[in-house]
């Protein structure tokens, strides 16, 4: 069963998100919070695979909790839920670690899609936010900026997870073994003095790894 905490102000909007959450069989809400301080708090007692955060909350919000758990718990895994279809909000969810960025307007199929996406690894972004992010996180840096440390097989490793590959699929793509592909992404996150996968792949889309 996988482990979810939800963290979400308004009380009828968190309930119906954790019931369409639950329709998947093995995903289950495990945890509530009303504000990102709850969230943490909730981090502190119990361990959870996923954590969907509301950007907008009272007394802590989305982002801020965010930026405490990746320090914290780097390991785990962040989907910020907003009715927020912002440029601003999206570069800074996506530059602090989130996992993905979903509008609440996304039916239960789509928040599903989202979640297992994350879990795998990958980063999931509507489709409407990645049109008002993508142009500006591509124009920041250009493939001339890559690093100069990195290996054609880092690279090809990097490209592979900016186009959401899991470890087991970048590994069938490339012929090694899983074992290797995860040694590979540790040399290049201490190359690039990345935190996680998410920001390997923000980093293969701004420098045009394709």
């Amino acid at each position: 069963m996988i482990s979810i905490l939800l963290a979400e102000d308004q009380a009828l909007v968190r309930q119906g998100l954790k019931m369409m959450i639950e329709t998947d069989p093995e995903l289950s809400v495990k945890g509530e919070a009303a504000n990102g301080k709850e969230a943490i708090e909730l981090c502190e007692k119990q361990p959870f695979d996923l954590i969907i955060l509301d950007i907008r909350m009272p007394e802590m919000t989305g982002l801020e909790a965010m930026r405490i758990i990746k320090e914290r718990w780097p390991k785990y895994k962040i989907l910020i839920l907003t009715t927020f279809n912002d440029e601003d909000y999206a570069l800074e969810a996506l530059k602090n670690g989130a996992n993905g960025y979903m509008l609440k307007d996304a039916d239960a199929e789509e928040l599903i899609r989202s979640i297992r996406s994350c879990l795998k690894g990958g980063l999931s972004i509507e489709d409407q936010v990645a049109a008002k992010v993508m142009p500006t996180l591509i124009q920041g840096n250009r493939r001339s900026d890559i690093d100069s440390s990195l290996t054609k097989r880092e690279l090809d490793i990097i490209r592979c997870v900016g186009q959401g590959l899991s470890n087991k699929e970048i590994a069938d793509q490339l012929y090694l073994s899983v074992g290797t592909v995860k040694n590979h992404i540790s040399v290049i996150l201490d190359k690039l003095a990345l935190r996680d996968r998410t920001q390997i792949a923000i980093y293969a889309i701004r420098h045009h790894i394709e």
